[in-house]
C-alpha cells in the first residue's frame, strides 16, 4: 500500500509520515522531493524550473520508482509530497491506481491562517516560494484534486496520524513517548526537511 499524504505547504505531511512510521512495522518514506533537487544539482543552472516538479523527468522517475518499490516492498510506503497540479497528479498518483497498485491519497487540509502561522514556526520569515503558493493550494484541493481530506486546523498531531491509520485500515503501535520525547523527535524531524525553495 501507498500513503500518499498531500496538501499545502505547512499542512503537516512530513511530519505525520514519519509520525505513522514509528509507529508502523514494515514501513517506508519516499520522499520525491529529493529528485528534485538531484535534477537541480545535475544541470546546468539555465535549465532550472522555479518548482521542480515542472521537470518531466521528476515525474517520470517518482512514478517509476514508486511503481518498483510497490511491486517489490512488502510493506507500507508513505509519501509526503505537494501535488497540486492536476495533471501532474494524474501522471504519478493516478498512474499508480490505474496500473492496480493500492494508494490512499489524503489532503491534509488547513486554513490560509493556519497554514502561514505554521509556516513562520519554521523560520520562514517575509515571503517564501512556500507561502506564495497556499492559494493556489487552496484554490485546487477545493475544486480539482478533492478526495480525500483530512481537516487539520485545530487537530494535535497524533489525532491526524489516528485518523490516517483509521481510514487506512491499518492498525498502529501504542505511542509510548514522553510528551517532551515527541516534541523532540517532532522538531528534528522538521529541521532534517526544512528546504527553503
Amino acid at each position: 500500500m501507498i500513503i500518499w499524504l498531500n496538501g499545502a505547504f505547512g499542512s503537516g505531511k512530513t511530519t505525520s509520515a514519519y509520525e505513522l512510521k514509528r509507529r508502523l512495522p514494515n514501513s517506508f518514506v519516499y520522499d520525491p522531493e529529493n529528485i528534485g533537487y538531484f535534477i537541480r544539482e545535475n544541470i546546468p543552472k539555465e535549465l532550472h524550473k522555479s518548482n521542480f516538479q515542472d521537470h518531466a523527468h521528476w515525474r517520470t522517475f517518482n512514478y517509476e520508482m514508486l511503481k518498483y518499490i510497490a511491486d517489490t516492498y512488502n510493506g507500507t510506503i508513505i509519501v509526503p509530497m505537494t501535488i497540486f497540479n492536476p495533471q501532474y497528479y494524474e501522471e504519478i498518483i493516478q498512474k499508480l491506481i490505474d496500473n492496480g497498485h493500492s494508494v490512499r491519497h489524503y489532503i491534509l487540509y488547513a486554513d490560509k491562517s493556519t497554514l502561514l502561522k505554521r509556516l513562520n514556526k519554521r523560520l520562514e520569515r517575509g515571503e517564501t516560494w512556500t507561502k506564495s503558493q497556499i492559494d493556489r493550494c487552496i484554490q485546487v484541493f477545493n475544486t480539482e484534486i478533492t478526495e480525500e481530506k483530512i481537516i487539520t486546523d485545530n487537530k494535535r498531531m497524533d489525532t491526524v496520524v489516528d485518523e490516517i491509520a483509521k481510514r487506512s485500515k491499518i492498525s498502529l503501535l501504542p505511542d509510548k513517548r514522553t510528551s517532551l520525547k515527541k516534541w523532540v523527535d517532532r522538531v528534528i524531524v522538521l529541521m532534517k526537511h526544512i528546504r527553503l525553495k
